[in-house]
């Protein structure tokens, strides 16, 4: 698990979440994911946790089952999470992913002020948190997340490569 942000960053100075809480918070969305892959949709899912470790927003993907484009499981959980809270401003948030945001979605992350945007497995064909690009960190931005790396990365991992595998082979 690798762990990095810009000093002076806004989240630099929270505590940091424990290894065990992240684990926690990742097998909640590996249990959304598993939703996403018996509705034909690739397996990924998301939370959105506040502070005090309060779910705001779940999320799977759901591009498939809604023909919808944006409809990945970060996207979901965030719009779930700023209504719960009745604010696009989720400060104090975190993302918790199973597989490292795209461009769209870490975009969003940023835009939506969390805090935090934890994942499991890299994606190192369109990853935007440092495989591919890395939005988050990115000097230009005006809100850089703290971006937390490789949390149960083989579990994730293992959950894709088993909706693949029957794909790819046949």
């Amino acid at each position: 698990m690798s762990v990095g942000n810009t000093p002076g960053a806004p989240g630099a100075d929270l505590p940091a979440w424990s290894a065990q809480g992240y684990a926690d918070w990742m097998r909640a969305a590996l249990g959304v994911a598993g939703e996403a892959g018996s509705s034909g949709d690739v397996p990924i899912g998301a939370v959105v946790v506040d502070g005090s470790g309060r779910v705001l927003g779940r999320g799977r993907n759901v591009r498939e089952a809604d023909h919808d484009p944006t409809g990945h499981a970060e996207v979901v959980a965030l719009r779930e999470a700023g209504a719960a809270r009745g604010s696009w401003r989720l400060d104090g948030a975190s993302l918790v992913v199973t597989l490292e945001p795209c461009a769209m979605c870490a975009g969003a992350a940023v835009l939506s002020r969390v805090d935090r945007i934890v994942y499991g497995a890299p994606d190192p064909k369109a990853g935007a948190c440092g495989s591919v690009w890395d939005l988050p960190r990115d000097r230009r931005t005006l809100h850089r997340p703290e971006v937390v790396a490789g949390v149960l990365e083989q579990e994730c991992a293992a959950l894709l490569l088993d909706f693949f595998g029957p794909h790819r082979l046949g």
